[in-house]
Parts: structure tokens; sequence; C-alpha cells
């Protein structure tokens, strides 16, 4: 039994906190909303311009440095394992420490490595740029789709957070266009590769002073008021009743309840297994170019990934954000992983098909357009959804975490795979590896239409939902 005094005094804030966050979900869109998106989304921007760029570099690189396919492999995942690591570092430090000061310390970060990246003088000391640049971006994963649901309403959370994913569209467009004028200007292949890695630190420069003007999460700010801890945290049940407090802000119960487990598989093990599909082909995307048309110029190389990207996967960011809250975001989900999955089934299964350009393109376009407008977009959106604000970044950084080792496994084994069993093979692989990801989408609830608070308490223990609603306590 919790102390009167302090029943009351928990009772008086949940109602301030109530009228908050109803105001915060009820609030119709507004120009505070567009700046948080356009804050956030221009950091995914840099991040994929920064991920994806090294693809064009690498085919330079290739006949400088003498890559083998291995190495290749090797330095494409780089910056992904370590953003393996950085969404788990920065989740877990942004739900410890505030969003607001992670935010601008992640972008302050890439935009180091991507500027080093350019003065990379041998391959050892790439990696280790990139890897630097990758930390910065797996902990803009969780701050980024968190902040933003944290400023949304309930209608249109999921347009919101969309919006800002599909910033990546312009940073995979941005990609090809650069490589493909430095190339066509002819300037020397040792300045190109370096001026498109160094690139990405002036946008990632902007960002930087953008965050610093943004807010903290006003959800964030009520969870961390004082009297918030008590209202927010389960008890010691173990201490006596006089001497009973919150569990500490890093050992909170919450973790371990069943349904909170089984989200965090949900989200983290759908997010690894499209990673892994997506960033083995994007990331390769130069290199299949290649494969399919051995003697196209790297030009020619560019401006198909290109065609793709603005045919199929702009398109497919569009509609996805703009129909995200009427389909579902569940149902979205498994709508791409089913019908991407079956474009990369049909083009290993008809090996023929990856000696013809013009068909071969037309699938690969299909499975884009059916990865943003499905799975690319949700597996970013729905953790930001599903978990307490007490543990939200954290929630999204294991499960960005966890893509990341998915898209780090698929970067650095997609060209082995493709040079032992042909690229054909490569793609059954993708393609069974996204039936998996429809299948496992099916333990996550749907989040659209709900308020994350009222999923938040939902989905935490009895003990936590019996401390966030103090008139149910005895």
């Amino acid at each position: 039994m919790v102390p009167i005094d302090l029943h009351r005094n928990m009772g008086a804030f949940m109602s301030e906190s109530d009228k908050l966050i109803t105001t915060l979900d009820d609030a119709p869109l507004s120009l505070f909303h567009l700046k948080a998106v356009l804050t956030a989304g221009a950091g995914f921007f840099t991040d994929a311009y920064d991920l994806f760029i090294i693809g064009a570099a690498l085919v330079l690189l290739k006949g400088e440095w003498h890559l083998s396919k291995e190495m290749i492999g090797l330095i494409g995942s780089t910056s992904l394992i370590a953003a393996f690591l950085g969404a788990f570092i920065f989740g877990r430090i942004s739900d410890a420490i505030g969003r607001k000061k992670v935010y601008v310390l992640v972008a302050s970060i890439i935009a180091v490595g991507a500027l080093l990246c350019a003065f990379s003088p041998n391959i050892l000391w790439l990696m280790v740029f990139r890897f630097i640049m990758g930390l910065g971006i797996g902990g803009d994963y969780p701050v980024s789709a968190v902040l933003t649901s944290e400023y949304s309403n309930t209608k249109d959370r999921g347009k919101l957070i969309g919006l800002v994913f599909s910033m990546q569209a312009l940073g995979l467009i941005t990609g090809p266009i650069v490589a493909m004028t430095l190339l066509a200007s002819g300037i020397h292949q040792e300045w190109a590769w370096r001026i498109m890695l160094g690139l990405g630190a002036l946008p990632a420069g902007f960002v930087v002073y953008a965050r610093s003007r943004m807010p903290e999460s006003p959800r964030y700010q009520v969870l961390m008021q004082d009297k918030s801890s008590d209202a927010d945290l389960p008890y010691d049940t173990n201490a006596p009743v006089q001497e009973q407090r919150p569990v500490p802000l890093l050992k909170r119960r919450i973790y371990f309840t069943p349904r909170i487990v089984l989200t965090l598989i949900g989200t983290a093990g759908t997010w690894f297994l499209f990673d892994y599909a997506y960033y083995g082909n994007t990331i390769s995307t130069p290199l299949i170019m290649k494969m399919i048309a051995p003697h196209a110029s790297p030009v020619t190389a560019e401006a198909w990934s290109l065609i793709i990207f603005v045919i199929a996967a702009l398109p497919g960011y569009i509609l996805a954000f703009s129909t995200i809250d009427k389909i579902g975001h569940k149902k979205l989900q498994w709508i791409g992983f089913l019908c991407m999955g079956l474009a990369f089934l049909v083009m290993g299964i008809f090996p023929a098909l990856t000696t013809m350009v013009i068909p071969f393109l037309i699938l690969y376009g299909i499975s884009y357009f059916f990865a943003e407008f499905g799975p690319n977009t949700t597996t970013f959106i729905m953790p930001a959804e599903l978990f307490p604000v007490s543990m939200r970044t954290t929630g999204h950084g294991v499960s960005a975490g966890f893509a990341k080792l998915g898209a780090f496994i698929g970067a650095s084994t997609f060209p082995i795979l493709s040079g032992t069993y042909g690229l054909s093979g490569a793609l059954v692989v993708s393609a069974v590896v996204s039936f998996l990801g429809l299948l496992l989408t099916m333990v996550l609830p749907e989040p659209s239409g709900r308020s994350i608070d009222q999923i938040s308490e939902h989905e935490a223990m009895p003990s936590v939902r019996r401390s966030m609603n103090p008139e149910r306590m005895s």
C-alpha cells in the first residue's frame, strides 16, 4: 500500500499529466510539427546519403586499392556494425539523460565522421572513420523516431514519423546524382570518391544547428519531473511499506514483462530481417548493375540506380506516409514483406532474368517500391510507438541496433553469396528472409489510431499500470 500523502500527490500530478498528454494527442497539425519533421528528416537525409554513397565509392576504390570481394563487403558494412552499437548505446543514454542532448550529439558525430572519411589515407583508416560515423547514424535512429512520436498527435503520428523516414529517399537519390556528376565531370577518381564521402558532412552540420534549437520532448519532461518519478516507476515491493522507493531509472522491471519482451522480439526481429535484405541489395546495387550489364560504364550503372530510386523507391515512401494511418501500421508492414519477397523470389528462381536488363530492373524496382511502401517505413515507426516513455528510445535503440546487425550481415555477405551462388541465389535468400519477416510481424499489436501513452499502459505490467493510475491503487 502506498502512503496516503504520496497517493494524493500522485493523483494530483496525473491529473496535470493527463491534460498534457491529451493536448498532445488531440493537437491539430501545426508549423511546429513541420519544423520537427524537417529537423529530424534532415538527419535521415544525411544518414541515407552517408550509408549508401559508399556503394558508388567502392566501385572506384575497388580498382584503386585492388580490393577483394570480401574486403568490399567489409568496407560497405563497417558503418552498419557501428550503427548496431550506436543504436544500443545512444538509445539507452537518451532515456537516461534526455532526448535533446543525444539528438545534437549524434548529428555532431556524423558530421565529424563523414569529413574524416574524405581524408582517409588508406583502407584501414577509411574503415575507422566509417565506424565513427556509423556510431552517430545508429544513435540517430532511436532519438529521431521517438522525439517525432512524442511530439505527434494520435491521428497523424504514422504520417509524421513516416515523413521523417521518407527523407531517406532524398538521400538515396542524391547519392547517385552526386556520383554521376563527379564521374561525368572527368575529375580524377581518387578525388571523386573523397568528395562523395566528404559531402555528407555539410547537411550534418546544418542538422547540428537546427537540433540545438528544438525543445525537449514534453512527454519525457513529464516523466522526469520530480513528482513523475513516483508515478512512472514500479515500487520495490520487497521493502517495508514505509521504506518503499521507486526502482532506479536504469533498473526498471518493465523490461522483463512478457508483453514487452515479445514486442521487442517482434520489432527487433522484423527490422533485422528487413535490413538484411534491403541493405544487402541497396549497398550492392552498383555492383548488381555491373553483374547484369558487365560492359556498362560506371555512369550508366549509377543512372540505372537513380532510375530505380526515383521511379520505384520515392513513390513507395510517399504512398507509405500518406496512407499508413488509414491502412494500419502493422498491416502495411506485412503487405510490404509479402510483395517484396515475391519479387525477390521471381528474380531468384528464374536466373535468366538476371541477364536481362529491362525485366530485371522492373522486378528490382517492384521490390524497392514495396520495401518503402512497407517494412522500410514501418519497422522504423512501430518501435517508437509500442514501448513506454521510460524505455522508448531504449526499445527503439535495441530494435534499430539489431536491424543494423542484419544490415551488416546482408551488406557483407551479399557480394560473397552472389559470387558463390550467382545473383539469383543471393536473391532467393533475400526472398526467404522477407517471408520470415512477414511471419514475425504477426506477433506485434496494431498501434494505428491509439495514443502512444495508452499503448504504453497496455504493454506495461500490472504494477506499472497501478502506479500510472493511482485511483486504482489500494
